[in-house]
C-alpha cells in the first residue's frame, strides 16, 4: 500500500461518511488494517460497511491489477460505553501508529494517516467530517485553546513514554488493548448488563426495524428527481431503461447514499441490476449520446438537492389532521392521496 492509496482510503472515510451520517471521533490506518471510532444515529453499520470495504477492495484491486478479498474477514466491531472508556479508545487509536513502530513519540504529531492531527489543529483546518472538537470535550479539553490542544498531546506522549503507548482501562486493571481483543463491549459491567437486555427485548434486530440512512435518502433522492424531471412514478414502466432521466437519478442515489443497486435497478424500472452498475458507475459523458449535457445539468441539481437534504432536518410524516393534497410517495401513494408507508412524504 502506498501513499496514493493511503489518501484514498481517507476519501472514502470521508464519502462513507456523507452516504450514512456516521459521526467520526477516531481514525487511524496503519499497514495491515484501520480503525473507526464512531457513532452511528441510525441503524446502518452494516450497510455501510458492506459498501466501504467492497467498494474499497474493488478500488485497490484495479489499481494493483489484482482480484480477490483485500481484507482477512468480516470487521470486528465492539460497542463502547460512552465516558472514560470512549476517551481511552480515542487514546487507543492515536498511539496505534506508534505501538506498531511507524512512529516515534516525536513524530506523533505529524503523521498524516491518522485523526490526531485534526485534534491538534485549530477547528478552521481540521478536516470536516472528523468530529475532534466534541472528541476533545468529551475528554476534558478545549478544542478552541490552542494550549489545551496541547495538553492533549503531552497526554498521549505520557502514554507512549512510560506505558509503551497501552492505554489502561479507567480504574486500571487491564489495558484497552488486550480487552478488545477478546471482547464485544468495552465498558463498566453495568453497561454489558445493559446491552444484554436491550437483545433480549429484541433490540439485536434494530438493523431492520425502519429505514436506514441509505435507503431513506435514496428515496428523498428519487422523490425529487422525479419532480424535477417532470416524471409520475408510474411513467418509469414505459421508459427506456437507459433513459437519460433515469440514469441521472440512479447516479446520484449512487453517489449520496449506500443502497445496493439493485435497489436502483427496482426503483427506477432500470432492468438488471448488473447492467445498471455500469449505467450509473460514472457522471454523464459523451458516451451517453447526445443528452449528456442535460443529464449532467440535471444531475448537478439533484446533487444540491442531496446535499441540502443532508443539512436540513427530516421532514415528518403528514398527521392525521393534515391535508394530504397534492402529497405523492413513489411507492405508495399517488396524487392527492395520503401516504401510509412511513416514507416522511
Amino acid at each position: 500500500m502506498d501513499d496514493h492509496d493511503r489518501d484514498g482510503h481517507e476519501s472514502l472515510v470521508a464519502e462513507v461518511v456523507q452516504r450514512t451520517g456516521w459521526e467520526i471521533f477516531a481514525w487511524a490506518l496503519l499497514e495491515d488494517h484501520y480503525h473507526l471510532v464512531m457513532r452511528t444515529p441510525e441503524a446502518n453499520l452494516v450497510g455501510g460497511m458492506k459498501w466501504f470495504q467492497n467498494f474499497w477492495t474493488k478500488r485497490f484491486n484495479a489499481k494493483h491489477e489484482r482480484s480477490g478479498s483485500v481484507f482477512g474477514g468480516r470487521y470486528k466491531s465492539v460497542l463502547v460505553q460512552g465516558d472514560g472508556h470512549l476517551s481511552s479508545l480515542i487514546d487507543h487509536v492515536h498511539l496505534n501508529a506508534f505501538r506498531v513502530g511507524l512512529v516515534t513519540t516525536a513524530q506523533l504529531a505529524s503523521h498524516p494517516w491518522s485523526s490526531l492531527k485534526d485534534y491538534l489543529l485549530p477547528p478552521s483546518s481540521r478536516r470536516s467530517w472528523v468530529r475532534a472538537s466534541e472528541g476533545l470535550r468529551h475528554m476534558g479539553y478545549d478544542g478552541e485553546d490552542c494550549d489545551d490542544r496541547l495538553r492533549y498531546l503531552e497526554h498521549l506522549e505520557h502514554i507512549a513514554v512510560r506505558l509503551g503507548g497501552r492505554v489502561p482501562l479507567p480504574g486500571g486493571g487491564r489495558t484497552l488493548h488486550s480487552t478488545l481483543r477478546r471482547g464485544w463491549y468495552l465498558g463498566a459491567d453495568s453497561f454489558r448488563s445493559e446491552l444484554i437486555a436491550v437483545r433480549e427485548q429484541g433490540g439485536a434486530s434494530a438493523d431492520s426495524r425502519g429505514r436506514t440512512h441509505g435507503a431513506e435518502m435514496a428515496q428523498r433522492i428519487l422523490t425529487a428527481g422525479l419532480s424535477a424531471g417532470g416524471l409520475a412514478y408510474e411513467s418509469l414502466e414505459n421508459l427506456r431503461k437507459s433513459d437519460w432521466r433515469k440514469r441521472a437519478i440512479g447516479r446520484a442515489i449512487r453517489l449520496r447514499t449506500t443502497v445496493p443497486t439493485e435497489w436502483i435497478a427496482s426503483n427506477l424500472r432500470m432492468g438488471v441490476s448488473s447492467r445498471v452498475a455500469l449505467m450509473v458507475a460514472r457522471d454523464p459523458e459523451p458516451s451517453w449520446g447526445k443528452s449528456w449535457r442535460p443529464a449532467k445539468e440535471f444531475l448537478d441539481r439533484l446533487l444540491e438537492v442531496a446535499r441540502q437534504m443532508e443539512n436540513s432536518p427530516r421532514p415528518e410524516p403528514l398527521r392525521e389532521d393534515e391535508d394530504a393534497e397534492d402529497v405523492y410517495c413513489p411507492h405508495h401513494g399517488a396524487e392527492g392521496r395520503r401516504c401510509e408507508c412511513n416514507c416522511s412524504l
